[in-house]
């Protein structure tokens, strides 16, 4: 039989195992940072100033970094899923956390809006963590 269509079910189910633990690292770091902006937030909104909001902005910016790499990482779990017969689709939408905003006009408005953006971009990394676990519980399993 031709090579190109021998299916090794193992190799393919090793493959996709370590694509969503890549996931899931990346996800991991995504929302550890998340938490401390999430923190920095909280001082920001209750009296923080400049520095308050810079440090919040830059967890921000490593959480969306990570957050980018997690949805590489994702769409790879995805295909290598495929190739397991257990397609599905991930998805996070990690879009706009309002950080011109919350620069420009630093009030408390601002930081309410910017805050609510980190705790559902929070939700959002928590619930993929939750699928993409119960997933290699699954494919650990078989």
């Amino acid at each position: 039989m031709n090579d190109r269509y021998d299916y090794n079910y193992e190799k393919e189910r090793r493959e996709a195992i370590e694509a969503g633990q890549r996931a899931l690292n990346s996800l991991r770091a995504a929302q550890k940072e998340l938490e401390s902006a999430r923190n920095w937030g909280l001082v920001d909104l209750f009296g923080g100033g400049f520095i308050s909001s810079m440090l919040k902005q830059g967890k921000m910016n490593t959480a969306q970094n990570h957050m980018e790499q997690a949805r590489y990482d994702l769409q790879n779990f995805s295909k290598e899923l495929r190739d397991v017969e257990r397609g599905v689709d991930l998805h996070i939408n990690t879009a706009d956390f309002l950080t011109f905003a919350d620069w420009f006009f630093d009030g408390f408005a601002v930081d309410w809006l910017v805050q609510n953006r980190i705790n559902r971009a929070r939700e959002q990394v928590g619930e993929a963590i939750r699928r993409v676990e119960r997933i290699l519980s699954a494919l650990e399993l078989k």
